[in-house]
């Protein structure tokens, strides 16, 4: 079961290493530009004019800007609404570059992607731990019964809202834990921790996707497949800093630990 477990952690990795390696993959991420610091429209290094309204983003286009919309040469003026999907998809490009509009907090932006981004071209890894089972524990979860919002600062300085649904509890290395987590629109969970290694042999935080727990609450904890966030991979992300509670008095040397 052990070796089982041990060749799904390999695949899962290099799956991982794939996945942020692609095209538009995080080390793609060239910048992020919020509409409202640029009131004359011109976004750094980005072509046409981008104007934020309620309920979306105006961008107008000249033929010398060369940009597509929907993949076809775009001219005139379209409303956007935000990007949802992966990058690759994003309806505005310029050439290889795709531009992502974000809204966060009704502060509309525009996200930069280009595969030929330094970061990309220098990628050389995720520095991860083996599998090792003592890393993965039962975990009981309790929702709060309603929403709840915390206030946590952000990886760009800026302090935004977190949403969280509920504690994971579960105990490791005979150290009774609990993580304040978000739940996802699958029912699975999402949390933004830290442990007693971050900022030395791993990443300053990380994440972790405990799957949708069953009727009674039960789920798996399983640090082996603790990731990096997305700021991890580029300096433009906005990626929450853990909530209330969520830095453990626990050194979890397991799962994806810093880039090589």
């Amino acid at each position: 079961m052990t070796t089982d477990a041990s060749e799904d952690w390999k695949h899962w990795h290099e799956h991982r290493t794939k996945t942020v390696a692609e095209p538009y993959g995080p080390l793609a991420l060239t910048g992020t530009h919020w509409i409202e610091d640029y009131p004359e429209g011109r976004l750094p290094d980005i072509p046409g004019q981008w104007t934020a309204k309620d309920d979306g983003v105006v961008l107008e286009a000249v033929d010398e800007d060369g940009l597509t919309l929907d993949g076809q040469p775009f001219t005139g003026e379209v409303v956007l609404d935000a990007d949802y999907g992966p990058a690759s998809g994003a309806r505005v490009g310029h050439g290889e570059r795709r531009f992502v509009v974000l809204v966060r907090e009704g502060v509309w932006g525009v996200r930069d992607y280009d595969p030929a981004a330094p970061t990309r071209q220098a990628f050389e890894g995720i520095e991860a731990t083996p599998y090792d089972p003592r890393w993965s524990v039962p975990g009981h979860f309790t929702p709060y019964g309603e929403d709840r919002t915390v206030r946590v600062e952000n990886a760009d300085g800026v302090a935004r809202g977190l949403g969280l649904g509920g504690v994971l509890a579960f105990t490791l290395d005979d150290q009774d834990l609990t993580l304040q987590v978000s739940v996802e629109g699958d029912g699975s969970l999402w949390a933004v921790f830290a442990d007693t290694t971050s900022g030395d042999s791993s990443y300053r935080f990380r994440f972790l996707r405990p799957a949708a727990p069953d009727d009674e609450g039960r789920t798996t904890v399983d640090f082996n497949r603790a990731v990096l966030p997305p700021c991890a991979f580029a300096d433009h992300f906005i990626c929450p800093f853990p909530p209330p509670g969520n830095t453990l008095d626990a050194a979890v040397e397991a799962g994806e630990r810093r880039l090589r």
